[in-house]
């Protein structure tokens, strides 16, 4: 299989499913394409390529494309269904994949104010959009007390007990309170490290960190490197 991504240090949705290959042990070649090809025809072609939606993640298996994260991770669920990509158990299954359909589906302000950004530590912008937006205090809110009952309900040390597609959906989540310093809960952010400490995500930093490219169009608070 093939998986095609964005930047690394930038593109949290195609850290979802990368993670989660990474983390089960799934094998899969890489294909990155930049940024800085830009987000309109430049990009847009190259990943026509690939997908008609033009957009990363995909997922290429046989012939076959699968796009959209959420997408992706079902069908790994199905294709490798021994792996652990859900909770075996069938109310924890239900209750994981909602989770991941909240994380899909919402939390605008933290996406819209907390852009993803692996390599950068940037606490003033954090503590300035959380001091200014009640909307991105709402989602904190709603992310801690989210990770707070799973973790109770499972035991840990993941949201569901064994490491599942719920936590690789929520691992851009803690590298993003990492990134802007967002001030939580002493438990909220032990999760949010173990979530970045697992094999995969850590795999994932690493290459982030090692990539060196700026995209300026994703970094409008910085002018130059």
């Amino acid at each position: 299989m093939q998986l095609v991504i964005g930047n690394k240090n930038y593109s949290s949705w195609s850290m979802r499913p990368w993670v989660l290959m990474k983390q089960l042990g799934i094998a899969f070649d890489e294909i990155r394409l930049s940024f800085n090809l830009g987000m309109g025809a430049g990009f847009g072609d190259a990943m026509l390529r690939y997908s008609p939606a033009r957009r990363v993640p995909v997922l290429l298996d046989e012939g076959l494309a699968v796009w959209d994260s959420l997408a992706i991770v079902e069908y790994l669920h199905e294709r490798f269904p021994g792996l652990g990509v859900w909770p075996t158990e069938v109310r924890a299954r239900a209750r994981a994949r909602s989770l991941a359909a909240e994380m899909h589906a919402g939390f605008a302000a933290l996406r819209s104010n907390f852009p993803m950004n692996v390599e950068a530590a940037l606490p003033e912008i954090g503590a300035r959009a959380l001091a200014e937006q009640p909307a991105l205090r709402k989602d904190v809110a709603r992310i801690e007390s989210m990770w707070a009952e799973a973790l109770a309900a499972s035991g840990g040390p993941y949201l569901f007990g064994a490491w599942s597609a719920a936590d690789a959906f929520y691992t851009p989540v803690a590298q993003r309170l990492r990134t802007y310093a967002v001030p939580v809960a002493p438990a909220t952010h032990e999760f949010a490290e173990r979530l970045l400490a697992a094999p995969g995500a850590a795999a994932w930093i690493a290459g982030a960190l090692a990539e060196a490219e700026f995209v300026p169009d994703d970094e409008p608070y910085r002018k130059s490197r």
